[in-house]
């Protein structure tokens, strides 16, 4: 059975509804792009795609569940890479979303390019408003900067730098249907990771 550890929320955290928009930046659709938690590293005879988290990576990805549950923000649909570390993952990340969205494995997000997880997304069932990915780099730090026009700056460069293991991007697009997805078309609503979630405890 896969240990995924204990993350306690803070009750005293900030919530924020689910729906909520900024004024300025009319939300309809919301985009989670979720990087796959630290995993063992290659075996000499190994497959990559059973490449399993290591502790570090099932604790991180469970916080950054926690930090969901605790912010409100809940995905209505997830797509997820065949990869038992993608699996794993979302296994760990979920145990803190109650109840937890449907989830169904795509193949084809398997090491994939952003034009792949592009067409993914524009497959997504349209009642899915607020959608979670988690896959792998690089195409998934790429898509996330082939999308995002807008957003707070410091944490585009800090983007534009690196997408680290369990980092969490959250765009918002004011459209809403999936296969209006473009290049430069979202707002970077917020990038969290485990690292600045300790900067900011």
């Amino acid at each position: 059975m896969l240990d995924c550890g204990r993350f306690e929320i803070d009750p005293g955290a900030p919530r924020q509804n689910r729906t909520a928009a900024t004024t300025l930046y009319p939300t309809m659709r919301r985009l989670f792009l979720f990087r796959h938690a630290k995993a063992e590293s290659s075996q000499p005879g190994q497959k990559d795609i059973t490449r399993a988290l290591i502790e570090r990576g099932r604790r991180d990805a469970a916080r950054i569940g926690g930090y969901m549950a605790s912010h409100a923000l809940l995905p209505d649909r997830v797509l997820v890479s065949p990869a038992r570390r993608t699996q794993e993952t979302w296994k760990c990340l979920s145990g803190a979303l109650k109840p937890a969205p449907g989830a169904a494995t795509i193949e084809k997000l398997y090491d994939a390019t952003p034009h792949t997880i592009l067409a993914a997304i524009k497959d997504a069932p349209q009642n899915a408003h607020t959608l979670l990915i988690v896959g792998h780099n690089p195409g998934l730090h790429e898509i996330a900067l082939m999308l995002i026009a807008s957003g707070d700056i410091d944490a585009r460069e800090r983007l534009r730098e690196k997408l680290p293991t369990s980092g969490l991007v959250i765009i918002d697009f004011a459209f809403d249907d999936w296969s209006k997805l473009h290049p430069q078309s979202g707002r970077l609503e917020r990038f969290v990771s485990p690292k600045t979630l300790d900067a900011a405890a």
